[in-house]
């Protein structure tokens, strides 16, 4: 892996908490809308900058991109955001509630997600690959970090332990009660040079944001012909890297719209024909082969034996037995990609989300799942593989607008 500094445009250190924002794939744009109420210094602003125009724009209409441009660019011109003077390295950690995870901030080669050596466990979608590539070349930036981890290297580790024995340069609580804290790295060639050692990355979140961060470099390097600099920041994006020992996994759930035309008796003898299924109180889900499901104002735990003989870890993850054998079979939900009766909820949402919808006539039936693990993920990334559509939500998100890569 190559690991390599770059000169960040950032927040002055009063500002950084008034710009610093959740990321843009984690709201809509309604929410987007209420979250930078009353402060034009969001950096929703940049990343969501249909927020500042009418409601009735094409999300993918030039106007939106050349705004996130100008809003950008305005944050600079009134010195809110400003380079650095040199290329650095950073450190940045987050603390939400007990858990903590600290990454390595860096930028990341193109080629070496080409060539695999960033490995990806999701597909991609090209409306959403086209919409990210727009807004970096539009921008000239990467306003928001690709979320990487690696197996534990305890070289890098002890680095980082020093790290942060030294002041921030940011230490600040959002407004959801997350603390992030940043250090400008002091041992940047040795971070590089022990990231040299690890033979390959996984991505835990930010697929559209890797590709397209790819397709502007290639771009950018086809532009330049001849003249394409290899050293140029075009060939390459900002990146957080994570022991994966540290990263937390929140469920992600499921609600279907309707029964597929089954009378509530059906469905649940179509249920208890391929489930263990057990009337419960709490809802909580504490072990694998089993999820909790919401239904006539009702709890029921779903359990399940996965035979030993079946051996492809995409079919032994939970999201998938369910899938296959109920949502598809039994709800009619063959393509959970683009099958507009199933909806998903964030595990940070809680269960409550998954009852409202159900009781406010949303949803017919919801299902609470046990969350999927840092090493399924890089098992099936391993093998070449995908995972099925939303299959983990990790906590807590990064913070875009903190660092801020620029392609010149």
């Amino acid at each position: 892996m190559k690991i390599t500094p770059f000169r960040a445009l950032r927040p002055s250190k009063e500002k950084v908490s008034d710009i610093a924002s959740l990321p843009y794939d984690v709201m809509d744009t309604a929410e987007a809308i209420e979250m930078a109420s009353g402060n034009p210094d969001s950096f929703l602003h940049v990343v969501r900058s249909e927020i500042d125009l009418p409601a009735d724009i094409d999300p993918y209409d030039d106007e939106v991109y050349n705004r996130a441009r100008k809003a950008l660019e305005r944050l600079r011109a009134e010195d809110k955001i400003v380079r650095e003077d040199a290329p650095s390295i950073y450190i940045y950690r987050q603390t939400m509630g007990a858990h903590k995870q600290t990454a390595v901030v860096g930028c990341c080669d193109i080629d070496d997600y080409a060539n695999g050596l960033i490995l990806k466990h999701e597909k991609t979608r090209q409306d959403k690959e086209d919409d990210r590539t727009r807004h970096i070349l539009t921008t000239n930036a990467n306003t928001g970090q690709v979320f990487l981890t690696y197996r534990d290297v305890a070289a890098i580790d002890w680095i980082v332990k020093f790290e942060c024995e030294a002041d921030p340069i940011y230490d600040f609580e959002a407004d959801d009660g997350v603390r992030h804290t940043v250090w400008r790295a002091v041992r940047t060639t040795a971070l590089s040079q022990m990231f040299a050692t690890v033979p390959k990355v996984y991505i835990a979140d930010g697929h559209h944001r890797s590709a397209a961060s790819y397709r502007a470099g290639a771009e950018r390097r086809k532009a330049a012909g001849a003249n394409a600099d290899p050293a140029a920041e075009y060939n390459r994006f900002m990146a957080c890297l994570f022991p994966a020992s540290q990263l937390q996994i929140l469920p992600y759930n499921r609600c279907v719209k309707d029964l597929n035309g089954l009378s509530p008796e059906a469905f649940m003898a179509k249920v208890r024909e391929v489930f263990e299924v057990t009337e419960i109180d709490e809802p909580e889900v504490n072990a694998p082969t089993s999820c909790a499901m919401y239904f006539d104002k009702k709890w029921y735990r779903l359990s399940w034996d996965v035979p030993a003989d079946i051996e492809d870890p995409v079919s032994r993850l939970d999201v998938s037995w369910l899938q296959d054998h109920l949502l598809s079979p039994v709800l009619g939900i063959n393509d959970p990609r683009t099958d507009e009766r199933i909806f998903f909820v964030g595990g940070i949402r809680g269960n409550a989300e998954l009852i409202s919808s159900v009781d406010s006539g949303n949803a017919s039936v919801a299902f609470s799942m046990y969350p999927t693990t840092v090493e399924q993920m890089m098992e099936i990334a391993d093998a070449g593989q995908t995972m099925p559509p939303k299959s983990t939500w990790f906590e807590p998100k990064l913070r875009s607008g903190l660092l801020i890569h620029t392609l010149d």
